[in-house]
């Protein structure tokens, strides 16, 4: 072993222990890995070093076409959204819902659909407040379909390439790998390289790598997909423990009587003379003061700067135990129950809204002053629940995660907006806001255009892409502004830092030794066998790490197994791809799974119930499905 194979194999596992062990988001990780990496190569010689063929292109891998393509399938998904394509399907399976196994079915075979043209988690953040609409209207725990519906946009997006990220990468890396094996070969018609396109019968003269197209995922994703889908709509959902789907779910997270009161300022009362804005430090962020009361009743909002004086009447925000504490500590009164109240805001303008954590949220890892900051002051966070419980700790103390379900109030004119350049989901019930037919045909005619234009070979998938999204916009479907609010900024910043990571491996020579040692450990183990494995290993991984990671890792690898025992790449390359996808054990092996974690009100140990069952009839039936298609 080399001392540059010693370097990125230590990188590897420092880069796998940063991401179990959780403490910075995946994005960083990458960073500190690119970084690392770059260090490495420096202090083993520079151009002496095989870390990395050219220092001055390190940041190459945020141009790559992978890295591309997901952002643009990120903001088609948003003009879909925008045309009102979701909406009216989901109109039309609302009636479904009046029976369990046909509402679970419904919802399920509908993401599954929508994770085939569009990324399984924006196609699942579409989906939810459908499915927690629905739930409700039934009198059913949302608890018992969030799941079934997780997992089938995730077994949905493995249909296509853009379905998932992994696919999209698992595309362009068969590209790049056999056209790093045709330059072993042009140099060196003796190495291994050139063997192995001999023994597949490959000219290297004539030979043009091509990527995986469009639907060469179908046959074998879309066949584990309806089976995966029937399984978890028809048997899965009854492995989720009792107690989790017996919860009264999302709809009923807070009560409102239990945050929001009303107080006066009675004579000799700590808080006269102090400005509204020093309230919250004063009372050491146990109460906020959310409106004032004019002496006619009506509700105003105060300033920040006003002095508050005896009294006068506000509305506040405070735990109940917290308030019962403060009454007599700063000598405070009550008015009116808050009921009456809210009431009374219903028909003026300000609201209250339940809203959803997503994984491309600015707030994952922020707290409450970060949220303050990004809306200007113009909403107010009244509440948290966490895995289905309220959190009944000081709100400032709370650091934000995927999942968690946050209860706002704002302004009703600027409150959607607020809640879209967040990147949050409402989970309250909406009015299905369908948009103008031609718009909807319009939004399709341009997807399916670019989709052909892409399969044809006309022009290459991510500058289709890219074109449709122009159109979008040029059209009014897709607002200028709402261009960069769809990325997921984490994934981008991933995908580019870890690309030059993947090929080190390549390139020291590292991938060709991991591949030697398994093919000697397996030994006369027939080449399904090995197939299996390494989809086993890529599921595991995946239900750890971030899966785009764990497709970056696991693809030059599985190249380099198949060169090594003399068989095509093409299936072990289909066998990550549909590893990387399943991650059903874990809620932070997929951002589909950490979505749901709060309004399902799941424990960690929930998912494996029916996420285990799964993944074994995935291998199960993946392996002769990839075996048939693409053959060894």
């Amino acid at each position: 072993m080399t001392i540059d194979q010693i370097a990125i194999f230590s990188i590897i596992l420092l880069t796998f222990i940063l991401f179990i062990w959780g403490k910075w988001r995946y994005d960083i990780v990458s960073i500190i890995a690119l970084c690392v990496l770059f260090i490495a190569d420096q202090l083993l010689g520079g151009e002496k070093s095989s870390l990395i063929m050219e220092p001055s292109n390190i940041f190459m891998g945020f141009g790559h076409p992978a890295v591309i393509t997901v952002a643009a399938v990120l903001i088609i998904s948003r003009a879909l959204r925008n045309s009102g394509v979701v909406d009216v399907i989901a109109r039309q399976i609302s009636p479904l819902s009046k029976y369990q196994t046909a509402h679970i079915s419904s919802l399920s075979a509908v993401v599954s659909i929508f994770s085939a043209i569009m990324n399984n988690v924006g196609a699942l953040a579409l989906m939810l407040p459908v499915a927690l609409k629905t739930s409700i209207k039934q009198k059913r725990s949302p608890s018992v379909i969030l799941m079934p519906l997780a997992f089938a946009s995730i077994l949905g997006g493995m249909i296509t390439m853009i379905g998932t990220p992994p696919n999209i990468i698992i595309s362009t890396l068969r590209k790049t790998q056999y056209m790093e094996l045709k330059a072993q070969a042009i140099e060196d018609n003796t190495s291994r390289a050139a063997e192995y396109l001999a023994s597949q019968n490959i000219n290297v003269e004539q030979f043009h790598p091509e990527p995986f197209g469009m639907l060469d995922f179908s046959p074998v994703g879309g066949i584990i997909a309806i089976l995966g889908v029937l399984f978890v709509a028809l048997i899965g959902w009854r492995f989720i423990p009792k107690e989790s789907y017996k919860k009264p779910g999302a709809e009923s997270l807070f009560s409102m009587d239990e945050y929001i009161t009303e107080i006066r300022i009675p004579k000799g009362c700590k808080f006269i003379g102090r400005k509204i804005s020093e309230i919250e430090k004063y009372t050491e962020d146990r109460l906020t003061i959310i409106g004032g009361i004019s002496i006619n009743g009506s509700t105003y909002t105060p300033r920040h700067d006003q002095i508050i004086q005896e009294r006068d009447r506000f509305q506040i925000q405070a735990d109940p135990i917290d308030l019962k504490l403060m009454m007599d500590e700063y000598v405070l009164r009550l008015t009116k129950k808050m009921r009456e109240r809210i009431d009374q805001l219903k028909d003026e303008d300000t609201t209250y809204k339940e809203v959803l954590i997503t994984p491309d949220s600015p707030l994952v890892n922020r707290d409450r002053t970060y949220f303050r900051r990004r809306t200007s002051n113009s909403l107010i966070l009244m509440a948290i629940a966490r895995q289905g419980q309220p959190i009944r700790k000081r709100l400032g103390d709370v650091i934000f995660h995927v999942g968690d379900v946050l209860l706002i109030q704002g302004n009703i004119d600027n409150l959607d907006d607020n809640i879209s350049s967040l990147n949050l989901v409402p989970l309250a019930q909406r009015e299905v806001q369908v948009g103008i037919f031609s718009q909807v045909s319009l939004a399709l005619l341009i997807f399916g255009a670019a989709i052909v234009i892409s399969m044809t070979g006309i022009l290459p998938t991510t500058l289709a892409f890219v074109g449709a999204i122009l159109i979008y916009i040029f059209t009014g479907i897709l607002p200028i502004r709402e261009l960069y609010q769809q990325i997921d900024w984490p994934i981008i910043v991933l995908l580019g830092a870890m690309i030059p990571v993947s090929d080190a491996l390549q390139t020291t020579g590292s991938t060709q030794l991991i591949a030697e040692f398994m093919v000697s450990m397996a030994g006369s183990l027939p080449g399904w066998s090995i197939l299996v494995i390494i989809m086993v290993l890529t599921m595991f991984l995946s239900d750890i790490i971030n899966n785009a990671a764990t497709a970056l890792i696991m693809a030059p690898i599985s190249v380099g197994i198949a060169v090594s025992m003399g068989v095509s790449a093409d299936p072990f390359l289909m066998a990550v791809a549909i590893g990387a996808s399943c991650a059903f054990l874990t809620p932070i092996g997929h951002q589909c799974n950490a979505l749901i974690l709060g309004p399902g009100g799941y424990k960690f140990s929930d998912y494996w119930r029916m996420g285990l069952p799964l993944e074994i009839l995935i291998v199960i039936i993946g392996t002769p499905l990839i075996l048939y298609f693409w053959p060894l």
